[in-house]
């Protein structure tokens, strides 16, 4: 079973005046899948704190998969994809991309997320929107092709080829 860890960047969440809606979110919809949710964190909008964590559970084996939700915009604490960047190996481009460009057949503003991917070790990393209606519409349109990307970097399945 694939083990994903879940962090919410969120001031307001962290101090406990929001209710985190998101990572619920993402736990029901990875769960479906068939992962096993090994953490959910809700850290401030702190990219030393962000980094720190995903740091740990990349370095410590925890989680093959990272998923994270807010702090993607443009506000000046939305520091989630500088967190991210600080800490990973090699750039996963083509998932965010995916994301920005299906969710651009939703609304406009999809355009405005800063969202990154990445690997560290062998623990894939993704920023995802931090409402939760735009991390399901991400998250499920990506998700399917996550499971064989995870078996690629840990070193279960051997190429991309289909059969």
């Amino acid at each position: 079973m694939k083990r994903v860890a879940i962090i919410t960047s969120s001031d307001t969440g962290y101090r406990g005046e929001r209710e985190d809606l998101s990572g619920p979110a993402i736990k029901e919809i990875v769960e479906r899948e068939g992962y096993e949710v090994v953490s959910m964190d809700i850290l401030p909008d702190d990219q030393v704190m962000l980094a720190g964590k995903m740091q740990e559970i990349a370095d410590k084996e925890m989680a093959e998969l990272i998923l994270t939700t807010g702090g993607t915009g443009f506000s000046e604490r939305d520091v989630t994809p500088e967190a991210t960047e600080e800490v990973i190996e090699r750039r996963v481009p083509g998932i965010p991309e995916a994301m920005r460009a299906y969710s651009m057949t939703i609304t406009k503003r999809a355009m405005l997320s800063r969202a990154t991917a990445g690997i560290r070790g062998k623990t894939l990393i993704i920023n995802l929107p931090g409402s939760p209606k735009a991390v399901k519409e991400s998250l499920e349109y990506i998700i399917d092709a996550l499971g064989h990307g995870i078996e690629i970097l840990t070193g279960e399945a051997g190429n991309c080829a289909r059969k």
